[in-house]
């Protein structure tokens, strides 16, 4: 069986810069429950690449079930950032790298 991962980058929207504590502690929290229900493989912000504030990684069952993960995203929800989905294949030694 195929193995897949869902890469959200998440690019920073014209009111990205109004963003509030209240708004980041909420994204934090989307976070902790994506991670508690096993949908967080990691995150991270980027640093030195302009509109572009991070990436998550998910683990979903399908495209679709990481996307309706993606639309619960505060930052996204407010307007303060838009974000890109991405699916790849899973290359490891379980499966020989895809060989």
């Amino acid at each position: 069986m195929d193995k897949w991962s869902y890469v959200m980058f998440i690019e920073k929207s014209k009111t990205y810069n109004k963003i509030t504590k209240a708004i980041v502690e909420s994204h934090v929290e989307n976070l902790r429950v994506w991670d508690e229900n096993g949908n967080l493989e990691f995150c991270g912000v980027f640093k030195g690449y302009p509109g572009v504030a991070g990436m998550v990684i998910l683990n979903a069952e399908s495209y679709e079930e990481a996307e309706a993960l993606c639309k619960q995203e505060p930052l996204a929800v407010g307007g303060y950032a838009t974000y890109s989905l991405k699916a790849v294949q899973v290359a490891d030694k379980e499966n020989n790298y895809l060989l």
